[in-house]
């Protein structure tokens, strides 16, 4: 069994530089080439360590933490971190007899990255699928990322 993670498809993180991936993700999902489907968001509050360290306000009003696509009933895994990595996704892989995971989403420097690599440092097949994912500071950041990615997780890994 397979599953794709949709990682903060949301609005605050639509801009020029991600819009684009919106698009290729709704394909992406309707192919049905995935078992499983799970799409996870970001919620930040007024006393957040974003807020008070980093000054990023973003995702705490319902209109700017709306999932962009249409999440088809599928499970959504509300998320306070960077990594969609939980005790509530554990159980799901558990659950479902999850073999590979699929990672696809913004922002590929931030959250997927931590969740890649939170995913393969407790021994799950995961794979980041760089032309799915995107960074809300463009294109250079992502490719960054991707290489990062590359070297931590295996060339292989990152298709």
């Amino acid at each position: 069994m397979n599953l794709l993670l949709v990682i903060d498809l949301q609005k605050a993180f639509i801009n020029e530089n991600t819009i684009d991936v919106v698009e290729r993700i709704d394909k992406l999902i309707k192919d049905n080439k995935y078992d499983n489907i799970i799409f996870t968001r970001f919620i930040n509050t007024d006393n957040s360590i974003w807020v008070k360290k980093l000054k990023y306000e973003e995702c705490i009003s319902n209109e700017s933490k709306r999932i962009v696509l249409d999440t088809n009933n599928n499970l959504v895994i509300d998320k306070n971190i960077y990594s969609a990595f939980s005790e509530q996704l554990k159980k799901y892989i558990s659950d479902n007899k999850i073999d590979n995971i699929y990672l696809c989403g913004i922002d590929t420097e931030c959250c997927i990255l931590k969740t890649a690599f939170d995913l393969f440092e407790n021994g799950y097949n995961v794979y980041v699928l760089k032309d799915y994912c995107a960074c809300t500071h463009g294109e250079v950041r992502h490719n960054n990322a991707i290489e990062i990615l590359k070297r931590n997780i295996g060339e292989e890994y990152v298709i």
